[in-house]
């Protein structure tokens, strides 16, 4: 992986104003990326903050970066940023730290473990299904987040945190948007000015810290053993010496980084097929034959085949995860370019699921990319919603079942409708959302009598 005699640099825009880029970046990264992509290519360089940085488009790139060749490479900038929340955990850590906790906690998310998890995912569905009323206009955005957070709180914490959903879900909104005033070079100092978005950071953050503190130290002081990720962390602090700040890393970072990813991919979820009523008619007609008015189960799966490439298509457009960094470890040929050691590498996503190569009309959204056909004709890295290789979400079969057993409980009951002409905009920070939740309102599809049974 040594870097070529004559290495070559990619094109990219030319420096006009110091730092301009950057901070054009900084106010809307995903047209930043979009522009760079169409304009220069499948490898792009600039200069952010005075870092080299590139922005990798093609799939053979994206897999040698992340598989291949993914020990040329560390977490970027904007996962380092993270750590002010998330800290060590599992998303921002690195080497045999890492893989060490990694094989801990894998256990949790084994296929025979996520079908014990089902149940937990429906039920919490059918509540928000229940408690809900015909025309009411929620945002959805908030009631997926209530859904996922109730659904990790039960399944991997065994404690119930719907009561808490808001306050939680409003401490994660302020954290996130706080994070992102980081993502610019030199800005750390900023975190000890007495500034009032300064303070929401910090009183958000300690809210979310408030909250791991208190469900770990009452599995402490109860003593009760469960088959849960409290208990897999409190086995590590007595048996392999995990100090307790490693153990609050892990579990804010499942906490909320399991919950805010499946109830993004949700909500534009909702959003597409209210766009889509020929994909949403086609969804329930799976819906309808195959559940024929009861709660899905997880032996339903394989026969939600539709469901699943909906959900897949849906995160072709809108990954949660719409961005990956890497910072060079070494000097580094990428065919003939030469990447120097500090650089900073960018793959994302977004830019690449809607690469019209690999996606005809990309902007279209047309489940039916999602045949066994249509997936074996494109590469395996031209779509990277859970990112990949060694470093591969760990929650990514977690994440799939849940999405598509909320989606088939709610749908059944309910259609989700926007207002005329709304528009929801983007909101890139750690996840996609979008900015400002997401209005919609109910139409009941018919009664809720679905069961078990």
């Amino acid at each position: 992986m040594a870097t070529a005699a004559e290495p070559r640099r990619p094109e990219g825009p030319r420096r006009r104003i110091p730092g301009a880029y950057t901070l054009a970046f900084w106010r809307d990264p995903i047209r930043s990326l979009e522009t760079l992509a169409r304009e220069y290519g499948d490898v792009v360089h600039w200069t952010f903050g005075g870092t080299d940085a590139y922005l990798l488009k093609h799939p053979d790139h994206i897999r040698r970066v992340l598989v291949a060749d993914h020990r040329a490479f560390m977490k970027g900038r904007a996962l380092q940023v993270t750590k002010r929340v998330l800290g060590d955990g599992l998303l921002t850590s690195e080497g045999d730290f890492h893989d060490v906790h990694r094989r801990v906690i894998q256990p949790l998310f084994h296929p025979d473990r996520i079908r014990e998890y089902a149940g937990a995912m429906v039920a919490a569905a059918a509540r928000a299904r229940d408690r809900r009323r015909e025309r009411e206009t929620i945002d959805v955005q908030r009631e997926m987040a209530r859904v996922t957070l109730a659904i990790v709180g039960e399944t991997l914490f065994s404690t119930d945190l719907e009561p808490e959903a808001d306050e939680i879900g409003e401490a994660l909104t302020v954290s996130l948007d706080g994070l992102n005033l980081f993502m610019l070079p030199h800005t750390d100092p900023l975190e000890r000015l007495p500034l009032p978005s300064i303070r929401r950071f910090h009183a958000a953050r300690r809210r979310l810290d408030d909250t791991i503190a208190r469900l770990l130290d009452e599995r402490r002081t109860s003593g009760v053993e469960r088959a849960d990720l409290v208990s897999v962390l409190l086995a590590a602090e007595r048996e392999e010496g995990w100090s307790r700040a490693e153990l609050r890393d892990e579990a804010m970072t499942i906490l909320l980084a399991g919950h805010e990813t499946t109830a993004s991919a949700l909500t534009w979820t909702w959003w597409l097929l209210a766009r889509h009523p020929e994909v949403e008619a086609k969804l329930h007609e799976e819906l309808d034959r195959v559940l024929a008015g009861r709660l899905p189960a997880a032996d339903d799966l394989p026969r939600l085949g539709y469901a699943d490439m909906v959900v897949s298509e849906s995160m072709r457009l809108f990954p949660p995860a719409w961005l990956l960094g890497r910072r060079v470890l070494v000097d580094y040929d990428l065919d003939g370019y030469g990447i120097a050691r500090g650089s900073i590498v960018i793959l994302s996503p977004y830019v690449t699921h809607r690469d019209p190569r690999f996606y005809p009309d990309p902007l279209a959204f047309d489940p039916d990319r999602w045949t066994p056909a249509a997936r074996r004709s494109r590469p395996r890295y031209a779509y990277f919603p859970f990112g990949g290789g060694p470093r591969v979400c760990i929650g990514e079969a977690f994440a799939r079942t849940e999405v598509i057993l909320v989606l088939a409980t709610l749908a059944q009951a309910w259609r989700f409708r926007p207002p005329a002409e709304y528009e929801p905009r983007l909101h890139p920070r750690v996840t996609l959302r979008p900015k400002g939740g997401m209005p919609m309102k109910l139409e009941l599809r018919r009664a809720r009598t679905a069961s078990r049974g």
